[in-house]
């Protein structure tokens, strides 16, 4: 049957992929490009955008040469983006280069603005308006920078030659041939500056930040014509016309791809971070524990919200323990080690490489080791690093319950990390909740290409895609409550010393 699959650009932290789906939601092809990572300074996170383009354009194309002469690739229905999100880009609209290297969301240069935007009172603006906290996290204070130290941005600017984009807005203009300036609700609820509640650029914030309303990109339903692929696009004649249906944040699109349809239904994703997202239907939460609210996704008319909790150092802790510290020389070897010891022996490791994200909000927070003695072994480090991302999902599980009256007693899970079955099983009993993994997970991608796929005609509807979900394997604790909430003192302890390191 014709236009039976589905193109998704996953466009994540360290690399750049895409995969092929077909009408069951199985993989058909994919293919992986990682890119580089710079740290110009302490606390500073950049990426290349051009790097980013190019890696996710040659993603592409191994996929289409994988396919080609195996599928007609007339049969492919459309595209679907989902993108890592809060990180900034700002290009002239005219060569279509960008004038500063992309600020990736674990970037905390702006960390000094936001506490003087806090100490001003404006807080509770931000708030009400965008259901986020103020935080470096996200793009408002990365334009503001960009702006204020980049030679000749903010005068490409009042040329009306400057554009600002989050990645998935970056991507469709180029490969739109820059017809299409456009963001989704999702990406936009990331920036700081949008008006969740009316779907629209919020002027007192932007005036706030000094940033020009003609420099954002339009927004629109995540699910909707956002153009179409570019005769122009070297290796990609193949699919020129290809219409791009779907666009979404990375996190919103897992919940998509988990089919968390239903209000009081969540997910975590295991990525370079850690982030969790519950549904909370056509109703806006307002977050008493520091979570934050935004669009989840629209479809039409039709606008869902989403209440998230996010850690920024999940994967990210075992690439470190990997490239920095050099005590293991693959990921898999880290599970093997920490299987070797019933526990980590007393050890707690907090990644506050970047800060601490929910609930604390700390930008100061530096990565910390305690407990460490005399007995305690490669093994026993590798088994804290294992820990630490299931402890970190626990302090945002408890948040989300206290914010939402629901007690937790499935998590549907994807990501990176979550192949670990050691990891898993920890999760559970952390978490004293059943843990949920599916079958097939790359449910970032497969959001897209749902969401993609649902606006293009592949699937008739929600509930024929939730058929297509299958648990690989359901994770039950083990732990006795009362060992985990011990261990859990422990961590809580851990983290105070994990805060005040650097003086604000």
């Amino acid at each position: 049957m014709a236009n039976q699959y589905v193109l998704a650009l996953d466009q994540g932290t360290t690399s750049s992929r895409a995969i092929l789906f077909d009408k069951t939601g199985s993989i058909v092809a994919k293919a992986q490009k990682e890119y580089d990572q710079h740290y110009p300074q302490a606390g500073w996170v950049e990426h290349d955008p051009m790097e980013i383009l190019y890696s996710q354009m040659n993603a592409l194309e191994l996929v289409l040469s994988a396919v080609d002469g195996k599928i007609n690739l007339s049969d492919i229905a459309c595209m679907g983006v989902t993108n890592q999100r809060e990180t900034t880009i700002l290009w002239d609209r005219k060569t279509g280069r960008p004038v500063y290297n992309a600020i990736v969301w674990q970037c905390r240069r702006t960390a000094a603005l936001c506490e003087q935007l806090k100490a001003q009172g404006h807080n509770d603006l931000v708030k009400k308006k965008t259901g986020l906290l103020i935080d470096a996290y996200f793009s408002g204070t990365k334009i503001k920078w960009i702006l204020d130290n980049v030679p000749m941005a903010r005068e490409l600017a009042e040329k009306d030659r400057l554009l600002f984009g989050t990645v998935e807005t970056w991507l469709i203009w180029n490969f739109t041939g820059g017809k299409s300036h456009v963001t989704d609700y999702s990406n936009a609820s990331r920036t700081m500056l949008f008006d969740v509640d009316n779907l629209c650029w919020d002027k007192e914030l932007c005036d706030l930040l000094g940033i020009p309303l003609r420099i954002l990109p339009k927004p629109v339903p995540s699910g909707a014509f956002h153009g179409e692929v570019a005769p122009g696009m070297i290796g990609l004649h193949e699919i020129a016309g290809l219409p791009i249906t779907g666009a979404i944040g990375d996190q919103p699109a897992a919940l998509f791809g988990q089919a968390c349809f239903r209000a009081g239904q969540a997910k975590n994703t295991y990525g370079t971070g850690c982030f969790l997202l519950m549904n909370t239907g056509g109703k806006r939460v307002i977050s008493e524990h520091n979570l934050l609210t935004g669009v989840a996704w629209g479809i039409g008319t039709e606008v869902e919200y989403a209440i998230e909790g996010s850690a920024f150092n999940a994967g990210s802790v075992i690439q470190w323990l990997r490239d920095e510290v050099k005590l293991i020389e693959n990921a898999p070897q880290c599970d093997e080690l920490a299987a070797k010891v019933p526990d980590a022996n007393g050890v707690y490791l907090v990644p506050a490489f970047t800060g601490l994200g929910a609930p604390y909000w700390d930008m100061y927070a530096r990565g910390t080791i305690v407990g460490l003695t005399r007995g305690a072994s490669r093994e026993h480090i590798a088994r804290a690093v294992i820990e630490c991302i299931p402890w970190q999902l626990c302090d945002l599980l408890e948040a989300m319950e206290a914010d939402s009256g629901i007690k937790f007693s499935e998590l549907r899970v994807d990501g990176g990390a979550s192949v670990s079955n050691i990891m898993m099983q920890i999760q559970a009993d952390f978490s004293q909740a059943n843990v949920n993994r599916p079958k097939v997970v790359e449910t970032t991608a497969l959001g897209a290409a749902y969401l993609a796929g649902l606006v293009a005609g592949v699937w008739k509807d929600k509930s024929e895609i939730e058929q297509n979900r299958h648990a690989d394997q359901i994770f039950v604790p083990k732990m006795p409550k009362e060992q985990r909430d011990a261990l859990y003192h422990g961590w809580q302890r851990a983290v105070g010393r994990s805060r005040g390191w650097i003086e604000t």
